[in-house]
């Protein structure tokens, strides 16, 4: 039985991140076995999001806000405000109320 890839990892810690918490890139990377691999995390959630439907509007950055911009903000704003998840007047996520902790 062969070991599972960093990306294969990133997929499964992506889909156990509850409704209603967020994530970081860093955070899933490093529960993937790589902690400098946030940007493969963002690589892995653009290229197989909607092939392994995941929940990617759970996973910011490590400032707590949205990375996306524009329309991309504006869709990841509404999935996380859909699921109770609040940003201030900054843009940014309460880490004490929201990040997931597993």
């Amino acid at each position: 039985m062969s070991e599972k890839t960093f990306t294969e990892l990133v997929v499964e810690a992506i889909k156990r991140i509850p409704k209603g918490k967020v994530a970081t890139y860093g955070q899933i990377a490093t529960k993937a076995g790589n902690p400098f691999g946030a940007r493969q995390v963002v690589r892995v959630l653009h290229t197989l999001s909607e092939k392994h439907d995941l929940p990617w509007h759970r996973v910011i950055n490590s400032r707590g806000t949205i990375s996306l911009t524009g329309e991309g903000y504006e869709l990841q704003r509404k999935f996380l405000e859909a699921e109770g998840i609040t940003l201030d007047e900054q843009g940014k996520i309460d880490f004490d109320r929201f990040l997931w902790k597993p």
